[in-house]
């Protein structure tokens, strides 16, 4: 291979996801999210089409920045309705032998104790599938209703989430030995217990005393994913993530996030390769290039504008509401997802946005690219964003789904795999070490090794 593309698929546990509106069009199916069904046949999709995961996003709150409230969100099924990621794995696990499966959780709103179950039980029924995406959570209408008065700052919810982290590394890395069940039937010894060791946590956040509740799985430490790209994010993202997600509307914006983003990895004591960077891309194919911008110019009929602006204004923290269309957007700081702010107005230089462009540009693709051709011009683009801006990779965003996954299965894979950019085939292995193919575990240099056993102070 000249340089393996890596593929994942991009969805969420609601209807429409990144392309607000699209629910509308006849051909989409997101609104059968909350069907086993649905899961299923998308998962032998992506298998057939040599995916490495499908990246399920999540929100624990409603869009309510625009208008200060919920109801454009709600009336335009901006990711509202939305369910669980992790109940949809155990599905399509079921029917894929190699697919992986990247889930969010975030670090403000759920216990590390009972996380680090959840992670290690979802590992051990996919035989060593899953990855976490770690977020923080950006939507004070989260915050709020699980009790807290406001949204925790911004930089404060990257301390707690390299604590969180720490956390969950001691109880995956750490708490259990490898040959600590034994299944000795001869001496009634189902689990050795000087081998189970408690990890004795007590930090400024959070106090574990205990052992983990699962013995190890596959991995021990599933894959870690992270999309945050401000400063804190990216110094976050060096120490600990193994893929990185990005959203950039141009080449040149992505570019500037990957060298920051590497640098960052360099700075942690990492080589600057070892992390992947995947890039949000909506790719809008027919098998000609005029069959191909048909599809998309029927695709924005359906748009919701106002459901694109309630997305970027939880994203972003900005209302943009009260914009006349022409109006420029500035940078601001706030406690939402400070990349998004800098995508659109200090990352590029060559590129001003206005609040008309922003409606425009989010309703289909949401904060990726949305690419329009034929299998050849994606397979192009594709390549393009690979060379110049440095990304190892790509979240494959639906305009409608499952026709977006169909098409490009049908007709791009088949591009790259001639190019040898995407693999012919799987080989039976754990999620990790089909990614980076040095095994199961985290490697022995990444910060969340010095938990392990042979590592770590435990005791029993």
């Amino acid at each position: 291979m000249t340089k393996r593309i890596y593929l994942n698929a991009f969805d969420m546990n609601c209807s429409g996801h990144q392309s607000p509106g699209l629910w509308k069009h006849p051909e989409d199916q997101s609104h059968r999210y909350k069907d086993s069904e649905y899961w299923i046949d998308l998962a032998k999709t992506l298998e057939k089409g040599q995916f490495d995961a499908v990246f399920l996003a999540d929100v624990l709150g409603t869009y309510d920045v625009y208008e200060g409230s919920r109801d454009a969100a709600v009336r335009h099924g901006a990711q509202s309705p939305v369910n669980d990621p992790l109940l949809v794995v155990p599905l399509m696990s079921a029917v894929t032998k190699h697919l992986g499966f990247g889930v969010t959780s975030s670090v403000t709103h759920e216990h590390p104790y009972t996380f680090a179950r959840r992670m290690s039980t979802l590992d051990h029924l996919t035989k060593g599938r899953v990855g976490w995406n770690i977020v923080t959570s950006y939507l004070k209408s989260a915050a709020v209703n699980i009790g807290m008065d406001d949204q925790i700052k911004h930089d404060e919810r990257y301390d707690i989430a390299q604590e969180y982290l720490d956390v969950c590394y001691k109880l995956w890395e750490g708490s259990w030995e490898d040959d600590a069940v034994e299944l000795d039937a001869e001496n009634d010894v189902y689990t050795d217990p000087a081998k189970v060791h408690d990890i004795q946590h007590e930090g400024h956040y959070y106090k574990v005393p205990g052992a983990h509740l699962s013995e190890p799985s596959p991995q021990r430490t599933p894959v870690l994913y992270q999309a945050g790209a401000s400063k804190k994010g990216r110094a976050f993202a060096g120490r600990n993530a193994e893929c990185i997600f990005i959203g950039a509307p141009t080449v040149h914006a992505a570019k500037q996030s990957v060298t920051k983003l590497r640098e960052e990895a360099v700075q942690a004591g990492r080589a600057p390769d070892e992390v992947k960077i995947l890039t949000m891309f909506t790719p809008i194919v027919g098998k000609t290039e005029q069959e191909a911008l048909e599809k998309y110019n029927d695709y924005k009929q359906y748009v919701s504008h106002e459901g694109a602006l309630a997305l970027f204004g939880g994203w972003s923290g900005i209302d943009l509401s009260g914009f006349e269309p022409d109006e420029k957007l500035e940078y601001v700081e706030n406690d939402s997802i400070q990349s998004v702010v800098e995508n659109f107005t200090k990352i590029d230089p060559d590129r001003e946005w206005t609040a008309s462009d922003i409606k425009d540009y989010v309703g289909i693709g949401g904060m990726g690219v949305a690419a329009v051709g034929d299998p050849i011009q994606i397979a192009d683009k594709m390549e393009e964003w690979v060379n110049e801006a440095g990304v190892d990779g790509f979240n494959i965003a639906y305009a409608i789904t499952p026709g977006t996954f169909e098409d490009f299965v049908e007709l791009v894979v088949p591009i790259l795999q001639e190019r040898g950019l995407v693999r012919e085939g799987y080989e039976d292995s754990t999620l990790r070490d089909n990614l980076f193919g040095e095994g199961s575990q985290l490697a022995d240099h990444h910060p969340g090794k010095q938990y392990a056993f042979s590592n770590a102070v435990v005791s029993k």
